[in-house]
């Protein structure tokens, strides 16, 4: 495992929300993260949908973790901010956030995010973010 996905998956790890959703790290890059989310009753609202609040968490910590991936080292990241734009309903078997890095600057990153939604062989795109991210001195 390379330096950069143990920085990363240390943090993930650290998450209680991330154990509690039953998010998985998926893919870890310079620039770039995925967070897998399963379907489970347990995150779902009244239409039987995952719930936007768990979406948004995943797609959420998908950005962040892209930010963190590209900060300057001895520096973690918060989230100053985001926008998100839900497409359709949460529908599917499998949920993955793929977070990934627009810009980079010394204190702010800014990040797009998309949730796609997997239902057997259909994959769809539910949800689009924008967020900014703040690096912040250990």
């Amino acid at each position: 495992m390379s330096d950069l996905h143990n920085r990363i998956s240390a943090s993930f790890d650290a998450q209680g929300l991330m154990a509690t959703l039953g998010a998985q790290l998926v893919l870890v890059e310079e620039g770039e993260v995925q967070i897998a989310l399963p379907f489970s009753k347990g995150l779902s609202q009244q239409h039987g949908y995952v719930h936007a609040g768990a979406i948004t968490s995943v797609v959420d910590s998908a950005c962040g973790y892209a930010a963190l991936s590209m900060a300057p080292p001895g520096y973690e990241v918060v989230t100053a901010e985001f926008k998100i734009n839900f497409m359709r309903p949460a529908m599917g078997d499998r949920f993955v956030a793929i977070g990934k890095v627009i810009n980079a600057g010394k204190l702010l990153t800014v990040c797009a995010g998309e949730v796609h939604a997997y239902s057997g062989s259909t994959v769809k795109v539910i949800a689009a973010m924008q967020a900014t991210i703040v690096n912040v001195h250990r």
